[in-house]
């Protein structure tokens, strides 16, 4: 199939766009003015490439987990490792490619909205290593669930600003920072976390992430000889399911799997799968796509037990994937997150993060019912050290 989006207007079909004050208007072109010159520049991008080998760490391997794959029966279970990232996550590869977008422009300051934390920590680390000041926005519910991560940021130099209104976690986070921004376009950009946002973020945020899938194309390729028969990756936002994605979309042969946040369960209030719950259209954040909403258009509260995944919206790009067909979209519960989390620690000796977990909890489920000749690739989007206090307390084991 030909591919190609986002149109120059900034959307993906129907999804995306940008609904922003009209103080922002002007703050949001030059970004997109700067990310397209910074998009043809080589240099650019050999900066980028630069810090990703001797800063991240990357590449990242992919990772055969033959003991579960044993455990479970049917499919060969890959793991694409971006947990060995440094900070711990796919996050760093996009505040990498940002932060050298704000040096270009020559703003001295940044500002980030952050749920689990893993972006606020990515941020806060770019921020260090490019000598910006840094004020990260962050949800009280998830400043109390994530402290690690809280006391990481500060520790790296950033300023964490609590929010205490509505619910309290990453889509109100998000609001408080566009504020900000509004308030500070002239020193300040704005480092988005996920796949979401006004044009040109979704785009900008997919091509810094782009590494995970094309490094994943030549090491399973030299791993196997060949693709893998499904990828899968959480979604909530959806920039390391974008990253893993977009290099594959051409590859008919390979299935594409995102995994929302199904939380309680979809057939309750209490989840944040705005695809497999039917959501209708709807504007947050600056850009269209299915979002969790009531009657009235008011945006509905969320439930995830990972505060990454706990967003009511999803990124554009996966909004028009889901249309067009090319890319399957589910959920995973909470306890099937959590069943996935522990087989991972027992049969690999890796701790996931509960993100990942959900596009983890797909392959448990689905890898027996295939061949053992048959391989799935999950995007290990993240290291689970954030999570144990969580996870210790839904076991009810005080640390």
């Amino acid at each position: 199939m030909h591919y190609s989006a986002p149109d120059p207007l900034g959307f993906f079909g129907q999804h995306g766009g940008t609904f922003a004050a009209e103080t922002l208007i002007p703050a949001l072109e030059a970004v997109s003015v700067a990310y397209r010159a910074a998009k043809n520049d080589p240099e650019f991008w050999a900066a980028f490439r630069r810090d990703l080998a001797h800063y991240v760490g990357r590449p990242s391997p992919v990772y055969h987990a033959a003991r579960l794959s044993a455990h479970l029966g049917g499919a060969q279970i890959w793991l694409k490792r971006e947990d060995l990232n440094h900070t711990g996550a796919h996050k760093v590869n996009n505040t990498i490619g940002q932060a050298l977008l704000a040096q270009r422009m020559g703003k001295k300051r940044v500002i980030a909205e952050t749920g689990a934390g893993q972006h606020g920590v990515a941020t806060a680390t770019v921020a260090a290593r490019f000598g910006m000041e840094c004020h990260v926005y962050m949800g009280a519910d998830d400043i109390q669930r994530q402290a690690p991560n809280v006391f990481r940021m500060k520790l790296l130099g950033a300023n964490v600003v609590s929010v205490a209104s509505g619910s309290r976690t990453l889509k109100d986070a998000m609001n408080e920072a566009m504020r900000e921004w509004v308030a500070r376009v002239d020193d300040t950009f704005y480092i988005i976390g996920t796949a979401a946002g006004p044009a040109p973020y979704p785009e900008m945020v997919r091509d810094f992430q782009c590494v995970i899938g094309n490094e994943a194309k030549e090491q399973m390729l030299a791993a196997i000889g060949r693709q893998p028969d499904v990828a899968v990756a959480c979604v909530g936002g959806g920039s390391n399911a974008i990253g893993l994605f977009y290099p594959y979309i051409q590859e008919q042969n390979v299935r594409l799997v995102g995994v929302e946040a199904g939380g309680r369960g979809t057939h309750t209030a209490d989840h944040a799968a705005p695809i497999s719950s039917g959501a209708p259209l709807g504007v947050l954040h600056g850009f269209r796509s299915y979002l969790m909403q009531d009657a009235h258009g008011q945006v509905l509260g969320t439930h995830s037990v990972s505060a990454g995944l706990d967003y009511p919206g999803i990124g554009p790009e996966h909004g028009h994937l889901h249309d067009i067909g090319r890319v399957e979209y589910t959920a995973a519960n909470d306890d099937a997150a959590l069943e996935a989390f522990d087989l991972l620690c027992q049969y690999e000796g890796i701790i996931p993060a509960l993100e990942s977990s959900h596009a983890l909890a797909w392959a448990v489920a689905h890898a027996p019912k295939m061949d053992k000749n048959q391989a799935v690739l999950v995007n290990l989007s993240g290291r689970g050290d954030k999570d144990i206090n969580t996870v210790a307390k839904l076991k009810g084991i005080e640390l």
